[in-house]
């Protein structure tokens, strides 16, 4: 496969397994476009972007996977829900777990300890707080980030792993181009997709 053929059939793989319900594709549209705006503050005010990435749009991003999401028999794709995250390239709803547990206690971390274990000079008021809030977070994401796409060059091979990484730098784009309709969708109360047809 070319690598943009790869890509393509990453971004398959991952709606048809794991976006079937239309709440589940309106909160990644929510996610994307707010990530977008996110990417966006990274240059004027990366501290403000990283908390609203981490807390709004990551998080709008994953509840629809553990709430919304069918658990059981996938009859569509014939497969059941312990294989889909089994095969599943990127982050399955466990490795989901461990990372946002990591998000979760960060501010705890660094609350109980203003200097974050010697790294930082101690926070002093809300916004150094925030500051260094801001950098663990932002650690925290790149090292998810390429430590799973490192892991994929050896579990799978390098083409796997960096396309994989193209995806989720590009899945904002891609999730507000194919998942816009979701909201008119769901107000006409359809909750789950009723086929996934594959895009030409």
């Amino acid at each position: 496969m070319t690598f943009s053929e790869a890509l393509a059939e990453q971004r398959w793989d991952d709606h048809r397994f794991y976006h079937h319900s239309r709440i589940n594709q309106t909160l990644h549209l929510i996610s994307a476009s707010s990530f977008i705006v996110t990417y966006v503050l990274l240059f004027f005010h990366p501290v403000f972007a990283v908390l609203f990435g981490w807390t709004f749009s990551m998080c709008s991003r994953q509840i629809g996977h553990f709430f919304f999401e069918p658990k059981g028999y996938d009859d569509m794709n014939q497969a059941t829900h312990e294989y889909k995250e089994a095969v599943k390239v990127g982050f399955n709803l466990r490795r989901k777990v461990i990372l946002h547990s990591a998000w979760g206690a960060a501010p705890l971390a660094l609350y109980f300890s203003p200097s974050f274990f010697g790294i930082f000079a101690p926070w002093t008021d809300v916004m150094s707080y925030c500051d260094h809030l801001a950098k663990v977070w932002l650690v925290l994401a790149g090292a998810g980030l390429l430590g799973r796409t490192i892991q994929l060059f050896f579990i799978r091979d390098v083409q796997t792993g960096l396309v994989w990484f193209t995806k989720i730098l590009t899945d904002p784009f891609n999730d507000v181009k194919q998942y816009w309709r979701a909201p008119l969708f769901l107000m006409k109360g359809e909750l789950i997709e009723p086929a996934h047809s594959r895009p030409a």
